[in-house]
């Protein structure tokens, strides 16, 4: 069996949309990051998305047995074009009837310039069923909608079901791959959210 962690980077502190933007991530709790390294598996792959905040993340929980692989780009969180750095008030003012569309049936509406949720998740299922291919322990640090896609795709769930779950910074999300690192609903053994 091989096991997946997805870990939500450092909070960036941003009460906006924050996609593509490179914001850095707040590391300054040692005693938390040091729990999370402590948690999670001692001998795995550590890999991240390409952007600062999910970076840093991961070479902070770096430690012997943990092979740092290059950042991937498809681990991005989602891309949300025109409504990028924009609160939820400034984008529904902008944007009424597509902002409503976008939260409450997400699937195929995209942000003006921005990816679709299924975008997103397909983009990232795809670079995710890549690394775990060759098995054993993968730990990935990215973000919110990556994780939720996840969640969604492994847990059965629809899109505008997942968006309930919370996943705070600094989180593992862990989900248990069947033989052969296959993500068949049906071979996923549990999916738990830890402080």
């Amino acid at each position: 069996m091989s096991r997946l962690f997805l870990v939500r980077h450092g909070p960036t502190h941003a009460k906006c949309m924050v996609g593509w933007s490179d914001l850095p991530a707040d590391l300054s709790d040692h005693r938390r990051i040091a729990a999370l390294s402590e948690f999670l598996p001692r001998e795995a792959r550590l890999v991240s998305s390409d952007l600062t905040r999910t970076r840093a993340t991961a070479d902070a929980l770096a430690r012997p047995g943990r092979r740092r692989l290059p950042d991937h780009p498809a681990l991005r969180e989602i891309h949300f074009g025109d409504w990028e750095m924009l609160t939820a008030p400034e984008i529904e003012a902008r944007d009424p009837e597509l902002s409503r569309a976008y939260w409450t049936d997400p699937g195929e509406v995209a942000p003006p310039g921005g990816e679709s949720w299924n975008a997103m998740a397909a983009r990232a299922s795809a670079a995710l069923d890549a690394l775990m291919l060759e098995g054993g322990d993968l730990i990935v640090v990215c973000h919110f909608a990556v994780i939720l896609g996840q969640v969604a795709r492994h847990g059965g769930e629809a899109p505008r079901d997942v968006l309930r779950h919370r996943v705070e910074p600094l989180s593992v999300t862990h989900i248990d791959y069947g033989p052969g690192g296959r993500p068949d609903g049906a071979q996923i053994a549990k999916i738990n959210h830890s402080p």
